[in-house]
Protein backbone atom coordinates (compact mmCIF):
# COMPACT_ATOMS: atom_id res chain seq x y z
CA UNK A 1 0.00 0.00 0.00
CA UNK A 2 1.36 3.21 -1.13
CA UNK A 3 1.77 5.34 1.75
CA UNK A 4 1.12 9.08 2.59
CA UNK A 5 4.72 11.27 2.77
CA UNK A 6 3.69 14.77 3.87
CA UNK A 7 1.52 15.89 6.95
CA UNK A 8 0.10 19.20 7.57
CA UNK A 9 -3.00 21.28 8.82
CA UNK A 10 -5.83 22.07 6.61
CA UNK A 11 -6.31 25.60 5.05
CA UNK A 12 -6.96 28.26 7.62
CA UNK A 13 -9.75 29.04 4.92
CA UNK A 14 -12.05 25.70 5.27
CA UNK A 15 -13.14 24.74 8.01
CA UNK A 16 -11.34 21.77 9.37
CA UNK A 17 -13.76 19.29 9.14
CA UNK A 18 -15.04 20.45 6.21
CA UNK A 19 -12.06 19.96 4.68
CA UNK A 20 -11.23 16.34 6.58
CA UNK A 21 -14.44 14.94 4.91
CA UNK A 22 -13.20 16.24 1.60
CA UNK A 23 -10.16 14.37 1.83
CA UNK A 24 -11.49 11.18 3.08
CA UNK A 25 -13.46 11.18 -0.40
CA UNK A 26 -10.36 11.59 -1.90
CA UNK A 27 -7.63 8.84 0.12
CA UNK A 28 -9.45 5.35 1.11
CA UNK A 29 -9.50 4.43 4.05
CA UNK A 30 -6.22 2.75 5.85
CA UNK A 31 -4.57 5.31 3.92
CA UNK A 32 -2.93 7.80 5.78
CA UNK A 33 -4.75 11.38 4.97
CA UNK A 34 -2.10 14.02 3.73
CA UNK A 35 -4.04 17.26 4.21
CA UNK A 36 -1.84 20.43 2.76
CA UNK A 37 -1.97 24.43 3.96
CA UNK A 38 -2.03 27.21 1.59
CA UNK A 39 0.51 29.59 1.16
CA UNK A 40 0.26 32.51 3.53
CA UNK A 41 0.30 34.62 0.16
CA UNK A 42 -3.13 33.79 -0.59
CA UNK A 43 -4.68 34.77 2.62
CA UNK A 44 -5.86 38.06 1.51
CA UNK A 45 -9.07 39.36 0.82
CA UNK A 46 -10.15 39.67 -2.74
CA UNK A 47 -10.26 43.07 -4.61
CA UNK A 48 -13.39 44.76 -4.68
CA UNK A 49 -13.58 45.49 -8.34
CA UNK A 50 -12.24 42.85 -11.37
CA UNK A 51 -12.57 43.01 -14.79
CA UNK A 52 -11.94 39.78 -17.32
CA UNK A 53 -10.86 39.38 -20.76
CA UNK A 54 -13.55 38.88 -23.03
CA UNK A 55 -13.63 34.81 -23.59
CA UNK A 56 -11.05 34.37 -20.73
CA UNK A 57 -12.69 31.34 -19.68
CA UNK A 58 -13.38 29.49 -22.39
CA UNK A 59 -11.96 25.86 -22.55
CA UNK A 60 -11.29 23.56 -25.54
CA UNK A 61 -13.51 20.80 -24.48
CA UNK A 62 -12.63 18.80 -27.35
CA UNK A 63 -9.17 17.92 -25.22
CA UNK A 64 -10.94 15.81 -23.56
CA UNK A 65 -10.86 13.15 -26.75
CA UNK A 66 -9.18 9.60 -26.17
CA UNK A 67 -5.18 9.58 -26.54
CA UNK A 68 -6.04 5.93 -26.48
CA UNK A 69 -4.93 5.36 -30.37
CA UNK A 70 -2.93 7.80 -30.18
CA UNK A 71 -0.50 8.01 -27.69
CA UNK A 72 2.40 5.93 -29.05
CA UNK A 73 2.65 8.31 -32.13
CA UNK A 74 3.84 10.97 -29.19
CA UNK A 75 6.14 8.52 -27.21
CA UNK A 76 8.75 8.42 -29.69
CA UNK A 77 11.24 7.03 -27.22
CA UNK A 78 10.75 3.68 -25.01
CA UNK A 79 11.25 5.06 -20.85
CA UNK A 80 12.92 2.89 -18.71
CA UNK A 81 10.62 1.31 -16.15
CA UNK A 82 11.09 0.07 -12.82
CA UNK A 83 7.99 -0.46 -10.93
CA UNK A 84 9.16 -0.60 -7.32
CA UNK A 85 6.49 -1.07 -4.26
CA UNK A 86 7.63 -0.42 -0.94
CA UNK A 87 5.98 0.98 2.13
CA UNK A 88 6.84 4.65 1.51
CA UNK A 89 6.04 5.33 -2.41
CA UNK A 90 4.77 3.93 -5.31
CA UNK A 91 5.39 5.56 -8.51
CA UNK A 92 6.79 9.06 -9.46
CA UNK A 93 7.88 9.61 -12.85
CA UNK A 94 9.90 8.91 -15.87
CA UNK A 95 13.60 7.78 -15.92
CA UNK A 96 15.36 8.81 -19.49
CA UNK A 97 19.20 7.77 -20.58
CA UNK A 98 20.96 10.65 -20.25
CA UNK A 99 22.92 9.52 -23.31
CA UNK A 100 19.64 9.63 -25.40
CA UNK A 101 17.86 12.31 -23.97
CA UNK A 102 19.73 14.19 -22.07
CA UNK A 103 17.65 14.59 -18.88
CA UNK A 104 17.34 12.03 -16.26
CA UNK A 105 15.56 11.66 -13.11
CA UNK A 106 16.53 10.74 -9.67
CA UNK A 107 13.19 9.00 -8.93
CA UNK A 108 12.90 5.26 -10.61
CA UNK A 109 10.34 3.61 -9.46
CA UNK A 110 7.04 4.19 -12.18
CA UNK A 111 3.72 2.95 -12.56
CA UNK A 112 3.05 2.70 -15.98
CA UNK A 113 -0.09 1.51 -17.84
CA UNK A 114 -0.74 1.04 -21.28
CA UNK A 115 -5.15 2.31 -21.28
CA UNK A 116 -5.40 6.01 -20.54
CA UNK A 117 -8.12 6.01 -17.39
CA UNK A 118 -11.16 7.64 -17.85
CA UNK A 119 -11.82 8.84 -14.64
CA UNK A 120 -11.30 12.41 -15.61
CA UNK A 121 -13.37 12.73 -18.64
CA UNK A 122 -17.01 14.06 -18.83
CA UNK A 123 -16.81 15.48 -15.54
CA UNK A 124 -19.71 17.75 -14.83
CA UNK A 125 -19.66 18.91 -11.13
CA UNK A 126 -16.94 18.61 -8.01
CA UNK A 127 -17.83 15.64 -6.65
CA UNK A 128 -17.50 13.73 -9.78
CA UNK A 129 -14.24 15.24 -10.25
CA UNK A 130 -13.09 14.18 -6.06
CA UNK A 131 -14.31 10.72 -7.09
CA UNK A 132 -12.21 10.64 -9.80
CA UNK A 133 -9.13 11.30 -7.34
CA UNK A 134 -10.46 8.31 -5.24
CA UNK A 135 -11.32 5.93 -7.81
CA UNK A 136 -7.62 6.31 -8.64
CA UNK A 137 -6.26 6.43 -5.67
CA UNK A 138 -7.93 3.04 -4.47
CA UNK A 139 -6.87 1.34 -7.88
CA UNK A 140 -3.53 2.04 -7.22
CA UNK A 141 -2.62 4.06 -10.24
CA UNK A 142 -2.34 6.83 -8.49
CA UNK A 143 0.00 7.00 -5.67
CA UNK A 144 -2.18 8.25 -2.58
CA UNK A 145 0.71 11.61 -2.48
CA UNK A 146 -0.42 12.37 -5.48
CA UNK A 147 -3.96 11.92 -5.10
CA UNK A 148 -3.41 14.36 -1.97
CA UNK A 149 -1.73 17.02 -4.66
CA UNK A 150 -4.35 16.74 -7.38
CA UNK A 151 -6.89 17.99 -4.01
CA UNK A 152 -4.83 20.40 -3.22
CA UNK A 153 -4.02 21.76 -6.53
CA UNK A 154 -7.82 21.53 -7.62
CA UNK A 155 -9.14 23.53 -4.21
CA UNK A 156 -6.26 26.45 -4.81
CA UNK A 157 -7.14 26.55 -8.21
CA UNK A 158 -11.14 27.03 -7.15
CA UNK A 159 -10.08 29.70 -4.44
CA UNK A 160 -8.23 31.61 -6.76
CA UNK A 161 -10.87 31.56 -9.31
CA UNK A 162 -13.75 32.54 -6.67
CA UNK A 163 -11.44 35.25 -6.17
CA UNK A 164 -11.67 37.10 -9.18
CA UNK A 165 -15.46 37.59 -8.37
CA UNK A 166 -16.68 36.11 -11.72
CA UNK A 167 -20.46 34.25 -11.32
CA UNK A 168 -19.64 30.85 -12.51
CA UNK A 169 -16.04 30.38 -10.43
CA UNK A 170 -16.76 26.50 -9.56
CA UNK A 171 -18.25 25.66 -12.81
CA UNK A 172 -14.69 27.07 -14.64
CA UNK A 173 -12.86 24.96 -11.88
CA UNK A 174 -14.41 22.06 -12.37
CA UNK A 175 -13.79 22.30 -16.00
CA UNK A 176 -10.04 23.56 -16.33
CA UNK A 177 -9.03 21.04 -13.35
CA UNK A 178 -10.62 17.97 -15.12
CA UNK A 179 -8.45 18.71 -17.89
CA UNK A 180 -5.44 19.14 -15.64
CA UNK A 181 -6.15 16.51 -13.93
CA UNK A 182 -6.82 13.88 -17.14
CA UNK A 183 -3.15 15.14 -18.08
CA UNK A 184 -1.46 14.56 -14.79
CA UNK A 185 -2.66 11.10 -14.73
CA UNK A 186 -1.02 10.07 -17.98
CA UNK A 187 2.14 11.25 -16.76
CA UNK A 188 1.77 7.98 -14.01
CA UNK A 189 -0.02 6.27 -16.31
CA UNK A 190 2.47 6.46 -19.20
CA UNK A 191 5.32 8.73 -18.65
CA UNK A 192 6.43 11.45 -21.09
CA UNK A 193 10.01 11.57 -22.07
CA UNK A 194 11.32 15.02 -23.04
CA UNK A 195 14.60 15.31 -24.77
CA UNK A 196 17.13 17.76 -24.62
CA UNK A 197 15.54 19.55 -27.52
CA UNK A 198 11.56 19.54 -27.15
CA UNK A 199 9.42 21.21 -29.78
CA UNK A 200 5.45 22.47 -28.51
CA UNK A 201 2.90 19.42 -29.02
CA UNK A 202 -0.20 20.35 -30.85
CA UNK A 203 -1.20 17.18 -31.62
CA UNK A 204 -3.03 14.39 -31.65
CA UNK A 205 -3.79 16.75 -28.22
CA UNK A 206 -3.42 20.63 -28.29
CA UNK A 207 -1.06 20.73 -25.00
CA UNK A 208 -0.21 25.08 -26.13
CA UNK A 209 -4.00 25.62 -25.86
CA UNK A 210 -4.05 23.24 -22.58
CA UNK A 211 -1.64 25.66 -20.85
CA UNK A 212 -3.27 28.95 -21.93
CA UNK A 213 -6.71 27.60 -20.38
CA UNK A 214 -5.24 27.13 -17.39
CA UNK A 215 -3.23 29.89 -16.40
CA UNK A 216 -6.09 32.85 -18.33
CA UNK A 217 -8.64 32.43 -15.36
CA UNK A 218 -6.12 33.40 -12.97
CA UNK A 219 -4.82 36.70 -14.78
CA UNK A 220 -6.55 40.14 -13.33
CA UNK A 221 -5.86 41.79 -16.82
CA UNK A 222 -7.52 44.69 -15.25
CA UNK A 223 -4.43 45.35 -13.74
CA UNK A 224 -1.91 43.76 -16.14
CA UNK A 225 0.53 45.18 -18.47
CA UNK A 226 2.96 44.93 -21.38
CA UNK A 227 6.11 47.30 -21.03
CA UNK A 228 7.58 49.26 -24.43
CA UNK A 229 5.56 47.52 -27.29
CA UNK A 230 7.74 48.83 -29.89
CA UNK A 231 10.38 47.18 -28.93
CA UNK A 232 8.25 43.63 -29.12
CA UNK A 233 7.63 44.97 -32.68
CA UNK A 234 11.75 45.33 -32.80
CA UNK A 235 12.13 41.53 -32.25
CA UNK A 236 9.70 40.57 -34.17
CA UNK A 237 11.50 42.37 -37.31
CA UNK A 238 14.38 40.24 -36.63
CA UNK A 239 13.13 37.21 -36.44
CA UNK A 240 11.46 37.40 -39.14
CA UNK A 241 14.27 38.26 -41.72
CA UNK A 242 16.26 35.05 -39.76
CA UNK A 243 17.87 36.50 -37.54
CA UNK A 244 18.16 35.58 -33.57
CA UNK A 245 16.98 37.22 -30.37
CA UNK A 246 17.79 36.15 -26.75
CA UNK A 247 15.72 37.22 -24.31
CA UNK A 248 17.67 37.45 -20.61
CA UNK A 249 14.64 37.19 -18.16
CA UNK A 250 14.41 36.88 -14.26
CA UNK A 251 12.07 33.60 -13.70
CA UNK A 252 9.20 33.73 -11.40
CA UNK A 253 6.62 31.01 -11.54
CA UNK A 254 5.82 27.71 -13.27
CA UNK A 255 3.37 29.68 -15.15
CA UNK A 256 6.06 31.74 -16.82
CA UNK A 257 5.87 30.66 -20.33
CA UNK A 258 2.08 30.61 -20.40
CA UNK A 259 1.71 34.16 -18.61
CA UNK A 260 4.20 35.37 -21.34
CA UNK A 261 2.15 34.39 -24.00
CA UNK A 262 -0.68 35.43 -23.01
CA UNK A 263 0.13 38.73 -22.19
CA UNK A 264 1.79 38.79 -25.81
CA UNK A 265 -0.94 37.10 -28.00
CA UNK A 266 -2.75 40.08 -28.82
CA UNK A 267 -0.15 41.88 -30.36
CA UNK A 268 2.62 39.63 -31.03
CA UNK A 269 1.10 35.97 -31.12
CA UNK A 270 4.33 35.05 -33.28
CA UNK A 271 6.47 35.67 -30.68
CA UNK A 272 4.04 34.03 -28.22
CA UNK A 273 3.80 30.77 -30.27
CA UNK A 274 7.71 30.60 -31.36
CA UNK A 275 9.49 31.61 -28.29
CA UNK A 276 11.85 28.57 -27.19
CA UNK A 277 12.79 28.44 -22.98
CA UNK A 278 15.43 27.20 -21.63
CA UNK A 279 14.12 24.72 -18.94
CA UNK A 280 15.29 23.55 -15.60
CA UNK A 281 14.84 19.86 -14.77
CA UNK A 282 12.10 20.01 -12.29
CA UNK A 283 9.67 21.18 -15.10
CA UNK A 284 10.14 17.72 -17.01
CA UNK A 285 10.76 15.69 -14.46
CA UNK A 286 7.32 16.34 -12.12
CA UNK A 287 4.06 14.68 -13.65
CA UNK A 288 2.15 17.82 -12.07
CA UNK A 289 4.52 20.48 -14.24
CA UNK A 290 5.04 17.77 -17.35
CA UNK A 291 1.81 18.73 -19.28
CA UNK A 292 2.37 22.36 -19.07
CA UNK A 293 5.51 22.21 -20.18
CA UNK A 294 5.08 19.66 -23.25
CA UNK A 295 2.79 22.94 -24.96
CA UNK A 296 5.90 25.08 -24.44
CA UNK A 297 9.43 24.69 -27.09
CA UNK A 298 11.74 23.37 -24.17
CA UNK A 299 15.61 23.31 -24.51
CA UNK A 300 16.01 21.01 -21.16
CA UNK A 301 18.62 21.80 -18.46
CA UNK A 302 19.86 21.07 -14.87
CA UNK A 303 20.20 24.06 -12.58
CA UNK A 304 22.97 25.07 -11.51
CA UNK A 305 21.15 25.74 -8.06
CA UNK A 306 20.60 21.64 -8.38
CA UNK A 307 23.60 20.08 -9.96
CA UNK A 308 24.78 19.19 -7.24
CA UNK A 309 21.90 17.67 -5.28
CA UNK A 310 23.29 14.59 -5.72
CA UNK A 311 26.99 14.44 -5.79
CA UNK A 312 27.41 11.28 -7.63
CA UNK A 313 25.23 12.26 -10.76
CA UNK A 314 26.85 15.88 -11.04
CA UNK A 315 29.09 14.79 -13.93
CA UNK A 316 26.27 13.41 -15.62
CA UNK A 317 23.90 16.82 -15.73
CA UNK A 318 27.01 18.43 -16.62
CA UNK A 319 27.39 15.82 -20.07
CA UNK A 320 23.11 16.53 -20.34
CA UNK A 321 23.94 20.26 -20.34
CA UNK A 322 26.44 20.29 -22.71
CA UNK A 323 24.50 17.93 -25.25
CA UNK A 324 21.37 20.59 -25.21
CA UNK A 325 23.92 23.69 -25.48
CA UNK A 326 24.61 21.73 -28.75
CA UNK A 327 21.17 21.94 -29.54
CA UNK A 328 20.94 25.07 -28.54
CA UNK A 329 23.55 26.52 -30.86
CA UNK A 330 22.71 23.95 -34.02
CA UNK A 331 18.86 26.16 -33.91
CA UNK A 332 20.68 29.21 -33.50
CA UNK A 333 22.70 28.33 -36.94
CA UNK A 334 19.41 27.63 -38.49
CA UNK A 335 18.30 31.20 -37.85
CA UNK A 336 15.07 33.39 -36.89
CA UNK A 337 15.36 31.99 -33.46
CA UNK A 338 13.59 33.67 -30.20
CA UNK A 339 15.28 31.56 -26.76
CA UNK A 340 14.01 32.66 -23.42
CA UNK A 341 16.85 32.26 -20.71
CA UNK A 342 16.72 33.05 -16.93
CA UNK A 343 20.80 33.78 -15.79
CA UNK A 344 19.95 33.47 -12.42
CA UNK A 345 19.22 29.54 -12.34
CA UNK A 346 15.89 29.50 -10.60
CA UNK A 347 13.03 31.89 -9.70
CA UNK A 348 13.19 34.52 -7.95
CA UNK A 349 12.62 34.05 -4.16
CA UNK A 350 11.32 36.96 -1.30
CA UNK A 351 14.06 39.47 -0.27
CA UNK A 352 14.78 37.74 3.54
CA UNK A 353 14.56 41.28 4.79
CA UNK A 354 11.69 43.39 3.52
CA UNK A 355 10.02 40.18 1.95
CA UNK A 356 9.55 41.10 -1.13
CA UNK A 357 9.70 39.49 -4.19
CA UNK A 358 12.57 40.95 -6.50
CA UNK A 359 14.73 39.28 -9.56
CA UNK A 360 17.55 37.13 -8.12
CA UNK A 361 21.20 38.61 -9.32
CA UNK A 362 21.90 37.00 -13.04
CA UNK A 363 24.82 34.61 -12.89
CA UNK A 364 27.82 35.85 -15.05
CA UNK A 365 28.38 32.98 -16.59
CA UNK A 366 25.30 32.06 -17.89
CA UNK A 367 25.02 35.58 -19.36
CA UNK A 368 28.16 35.29 -20.81
CA UNK A 369 27.48 31.46 -22.08
CA UNK A 370 24.50 32.92 -24.49
CA UNK A 371 26.42 35.57 -25.94
CA UNK A 372 29.40 33.05 -26.94
CA UNK A 373 26.31 31.06 -28.49
CA UNK A 374 24.86 33.47 -30.13
CA UNK A 375 28.33 35.29 -31.63
CA UNK A 376 29.51 31.34 -32.51
CA UNK A 377 27.50 31.83 -35.34
CA UNK A 378 27.22 33.08 -38.63
CA UNK A 379 23.64 34.24 -38.06
CA UNK A 380 23.23 38.01 -36.50
CA UNK A 381 22.19 38.03 -32.91
CA UNK A 382 20.21 40.28 -30.28
CA UNK A 383 20.43 40.13 -26.94
CA UNK A 384 17.49 41.79 -24.56
CA UNK A 385 17.06 41.93 -21.07
CA UNK A 386 12.93 41.15 -20.11
CA UNK A 387 11.32 41.70 -16.77
CA UNK A 388 8.64 39.67 -16.00
CA UNK A 389 6.36 40.11 -12.95
CA UNK A 390 3.10 37.40 -11.69
CA UNK A 391 4.48 36.04 -8.32
CA UNK A 392 1.06 36.11 -6.97
CA UNK A 393 -0.04 33.57 -9.32
CA UNK A 394 2.06 30.45 -8.33
CA UNK A 395 4.67 31.72 -5.97
CA UNK A 396 7.17 29.03 -5.59
CA UNK A 397 8.02 27.66 -2.18
CA UNK A 398 10.23 30.10 -0.33
CA UNK A 399 13.41 27.79 -0.22
CA UNK A 400 14.54 26.27 -3.10
CA UNK A 401 13.88 22.45 -2.46
CA UNK A 402 15.48 19.17 -3.51
CA UNK A 403 13.01 17.59 -3.91
CA UNK A 404 10.02 16.85 -6.68
CA UNK A 405 6.42 17.60 -5.93
CA UNK A 406 6.25 20.75 -4.34
CA UNK A 407 2.83 22.68 -2.72
CA UNK A 408 1.31 24.42 -5.30
CA UNK A 409 -0.36 27.61 -4.15
CA UNK A 410 -2.36 29.25 -7.09
CA UNK A 411 -4.02 33.09 -7.20
CA UNK A 412 -5.90 35.86 -9.00
CA UNK A 413 -3.46 38.55 -9.98
CA UNK A 414 -2.24 41.40 -11.91
CA UNK A 415 0.51 40.31 -14.16
CA UNK A 416 3.52 42.28 -16.47
CA UNK A 417 5.88 41.78 -18.89
CA UNK A 418 8.37 44.09 -20.23
CA UNK A 419 11.26 44.11 -22.59
CA UNK A 420 14.32 46.52 -22.18
CA UNK A 421 16.67 48.11 -25.34
CA UNK A 422 18.54 45.64 -26.90
CA UNK A 423 22.52 45.44 -24.69
CA UNK A 424 25.49 45.44 -26.66
CA UNK A 425 28.42 44.36 -24.61
CA UNK A 426 31.24 46.21 -26.84
CA UNK A 427 29.62 49.83 -26.44
CA UNK A 428 29.30 48.86 -22.71
CA UNK A 429 33.19 48.00 -22.05
CA UNK A 430 35.12 49.01 -24.96
CA UNK A 431 37.07 51.20 -22.26
CA UNK A 432 37.74 48.34 -19.87
CA UNK A 433 40.58 46.09 -20.38
CA UNK A 434 40.00 43.04 -17.90
CA UNK A 435 37.89 40.51 -19.67
CA UNK A 436 36.41 39.53 -15.78
CA UNK A 437 35.34 43.02 -15.25
CA UNK A 438 33.71 43.58 -18.41
CA UNK A 439 31.87 40.54 -18.52
CA UNK A 440 30.91 41.09 -15.12
CA UNK A 441 30.00 44.84 -16.12
CA UNK A 442 27.80 43.66 -19.08
CA UNK A 443 26.09 41.07 -16.53
CA UNK A 444 25.22 44.10 -14.36
CA UNK A 445 23.62 46.39 -16.72
CA UNK A 446 21.31 43.17 -18.23
CA UNK A 447 20.19 42.65 -14.76
CA UNK A 448 19.42 46.44 -13.69
CA UNK A 449 17.43 47.10 -16.66
CA UNK A 450 15.38 44.06 -15.42
CA UNK A 451 15.26 45.52 -11.99
CA UNK A 452 14.22 48.68 -13.33
CA UNK A 453 11.55 47.35 -15.39
CA UNK A 454 10.36 45.17 -12.63
CA UNK A 455 9.95 48.23 -9.94
CA UNK A 456 8.08 50.45 -12.97
CA UNK A 457 5.56 47.20 -13.31
CA UNK A 458 5.40 46.41 -9.75
CA UNK A 459 4.34 50.17 -8.96
CA UNK A 460 1.59 49.65 -11.57
CA UNK A 461 0.20 46.24 -10.14
CA UNK A 462 1.10 45.71 -6.51
CA UNK A 463 0.88 49.14 -5.32
CA UNK A 464 -1.92 50.31 -7.47
CA UNK A 465 -0.68 53.19 -9.64
CA UNK A 466 -1.45 51.66 -13.03
CA UNK A 467 -0.09 53.35 -16.30
CA UNK A 468 1.05 56.40 -14.34
CA UNK A 469 4.44 54.53 -13.15
CA UNK A 470 5.25 54.32 -16.63
CA UNK A 471 8.76 56.36 -17.72
CA UNK A 472 10.89 57.05 -20.49
CA UNK A 473 13.00 53.59 -20.46
CA UNK A 474 9.54 51.61 -19.56
CA UNK A 475 6.20 52.34 -21.43
CA UNK A 476 3.03 50.39 -20.18
CA UNK A 477 0.69 49.51 -22.16
CA UNK A 478 -2.76 47.04 -21.92
CA UNK A 479 -3.45 46.32 -25.69
CA UNK A 480 -6.68 44.17 -24.34
CA UNK A 481 -8.58 46.78 -22.83
CA UNK A 482 -11.24 46.29 -25.56
CA UNK A 483 -11.97 42.79 -24.80
CA UNK A 484 -12.54 43.12 -21.10
CA UNK A 485 -15.73 43.14 -19.24
CA UNK A 486 -17.63 43.02 -16.14
CA UNK A 487 -18.00 39.86 -14.37
CA UNK A 488 -21.64 39.26 -14.29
Amino acid sequence: MARALLLAQAPAQHSGGAYRDMINQVVPAGQPKIVFSFSSILQRPPPSHHHHQRGSFQVLTKQHCSLQKKVSAILLRKVAVEVQTTERRKGICSVADVAEQGVQTDHKDVLVHQTHSQSFQNIHSESELLRGIRNEVESGRLPARAGSGMLELYTNYKDAVRSSGVNNADDIAVEVMSTVLDRILLQFENPFTFPSYHQRMLEPYDYYEFGQNYVRPLIDYRNSYLGNIGVFDEIEGYLKRGENVILLSNHQTEADPAVIALLLETTHPFLAENLTYVAGDRVVLDPFCKPFSMGRNLLCVYSKKHLYDIPALAEMKRIANTRTLREMSALLRNGGQLIWIAPSGGRDRPDPVTQEWVPAPFDTSSVMSAKRLSDSVRVPGHIYPTALLCFNIMPPPYQVEKELGERRAVGYSGVGFAVGPEICYDSLTSSIKDKNTARDLYTQAAWEVVNANYNVMKGAICNGMGLSTSTPSCSLVQPWRKGIIEPT
